[in-house]
């Protein structure tokens, strides 16, 4: 089975080992679809926090994927795609397609989302985890990516694959397990969450 998955928090670099995997098929004569969420609308390419980016075809699902021949295909921010789109991801590794995918395994509760979950279950080839710099400690194995709103952490249950808003209500943190929230912890604290710490650099 042809299906590589790069999975982590914001920050991690995901897009940029995904862009790493697809350039050197500019110099085959391999063909490759380079799609990603419809629902992502800050950028109009695959855009890593380097500057390194390719073009992109928007989908709101994957279905059109298999009216092409592709060779390779390239998912980018794989988790904002729903579960019933791993069905058409599973039709094309068993037709010979090379998928790759990548996108954030956690939710905003610390929990697998459905469509990673669902990924996970078809047996994937090769699965690779990126770690971030924690926002808050600077830690190096940040896991999480912790959503804010009004500078606490959103801990309310969604829908599978339920997309937040891209608006400015929320921001995100990279967070590694002692700095992240969990439901639980704001259950015994009696509040939401803590405000964002201020990281201040070390002195020289």
């Amino acid at each position: 089975m042809e299906l590589s998955l790069v999975l982590g928090p914001m920050k991690s670099g995901k897009s940029l080992d995904l862009i790493a995997q697809v350039a050197p098929l500019a110099y085959s004569r391999l063909t490759c679809a380079v799609v990603q969420s419809a629902r992502h609308v800050r950028d109009a390419r695959i855009v890593s926090r380097t500057g390194a980016s390719v073009p992109t075809i928007k989908l709101d699902t994957l279905e059109p994927l298999l009216h092409t021949d592709e060779d390779v295909v390239a998912i980018d921010e794989v988790h904002m795609f729903t579960p019933a789109d791993v069905r058409v991801v599973e039709e094309l590794v068993l037709r010979g397609t090379r998928v790759l995918a990548c996108g954030i395994d956690l939710d905003h509760r610390g929990e697998l989302f459905a469509t990673i979950r669902a990924l996970l279950e078809l047996g994937p080839s090769e699965v690779r985890y990126r770690r971030a710099v924690c926002d808050r400690c600077q830690d190096l194995h940040a896991a999480f990516t912790q959503v804010l709103a009004g500078g606490l952490p959103f801990l309310e249950p969604l829908g599978a694959s339920e997309p937040l808003p891209d608006d400015g209500t929320f921001t995100y943190e990279a967070l590694c397990r002692r700095c992240f929230v969990l439901p639980e912890t704001a259950i015994v604290t009696g509040s939401p969450g803590v405000p964002r710490a201020t990281v201040r650099p070390r002195d020289a």
